[in-house]
């Protein structure tokens, strides 16, 4: 084979091995949407990745009604719990960003250090005094445990995020705003705050999508049926002492994929935006 033959068959073979590795990873969404459509039987007795009878009845049992609620009440939940955590996870990351990157008061480097610290603090450690906490203020079985803690600045990463992208701003533009009469607060509002959207895009991606598919922090604070969020919703479809409705379950987890899916496709140019020019990229 000539040199010329080489060069013209690496592009073929290296858009194989792309579409190869694309298809291992589509395989599991592929299994789960097939799988929404099988039968009970066919869920558990055969490995078939698409259904021999089709069926829409796991979806119908889904919008009939999970543990007294509809699909619709989960939705909610889990959506009011996810906006209230990208609003507190904005402002405050934000707020905070600025005061670290670009205020001067005592304690701020021994601070920051701190802060930084916390990213490898596992959250399993601060689980049961969180816990207490909000017991002894009597927020158990509501959303403002998921909720309040994102308006403290508590996500060192995003908080990480926003100083990395304060640092890059020319601080000519402070300045600027100190000699128009600008104080600190109206610095940040007027000047530094519009700068910083693709920092807050990105933060509020993130901060969208793990909060929705949270399920660890939602199954310790919420145990009324009422107050459920989608992940929670899922586990009430396996029992350990009769039958699991696996068929609706699968069903259930398509349907939460959806807002995922829909959320990334309207922002990713953003979320791309952001990390490039947030200090994220080498």
């Amino acid at each position: 084979m000539t040199a010329i033959g080489v060069r013209r068959g690496r592009p073929v073979l290296w858009h194989i091995l792309m579409i190869a590795i694309l298809l291992v990873l589509l395989y599991p969404i592929v299994w789960l949407i097939s799988t929404s459509f099988k039968p009970a039987v066919e869920v558990v007795s055969t490995l078939a990745l698409l259904p021999r009878h089709p069926t829409g009845g796991n979806y119908a049992e889904v919008f009939s009604g999970v543990a007294g609620y509809g699909v619709w009440h989960y939705f909610l939940n889990s959506l009011l719990v996810s906006v209230g955590a990208v609003a507190g996870n904005v402002i405050s990351c934000s707020l905070a960003g600025y005061a670290f990157g670009r205020l001067h008061f005592r304690g701020r480097g021994p601070m920051f250090g701190f802060m930084i610290s916390t990213i490898m603090l596992p959250q399993h450690v601060v689980l049961i005094p969180q816990y207490i906490i909000f017991q002894k203020l009597g927020m158990v079985n509501t959303f403002w445990p998921l909720i309040l803690p994102k308006f403290l600045a508590t996500d060192a990463f995003f908080v990480f995020l926003m100083v990395q992208f304060v640092r890059g701003l020319p601080r000519e533009l402070d300045e600027a705003a100190t000699i128009d009469g600008c104080g600190p607060l109206r610095t940040f509002r007027y000047v530094v705050a519009p700068l910083l959207r693709p920092a807050m895009i990105t933060t509020a991606i993130f901060t969208f999508i793990w909060t929705w598919n949270d399920f660890f922090t939602q199954l310790i604070y919420l145990n009324d049926p009422s107050t459920f969020t989608l992940p929670l919703a899922l586990q009430t479809f396996v029992d350990q002492t009769t039958q699991s409705a696996f068929g609706p379950m699968f069903a259930m987890s398509v349907l939460a994929l959806v807002p995922i899916g829909l959320f990334f496709l309207a922002f990713q140019r953003f979320l791309v935006d952001g990390a490039a020019t947030s200090g994220l990229k080498g």
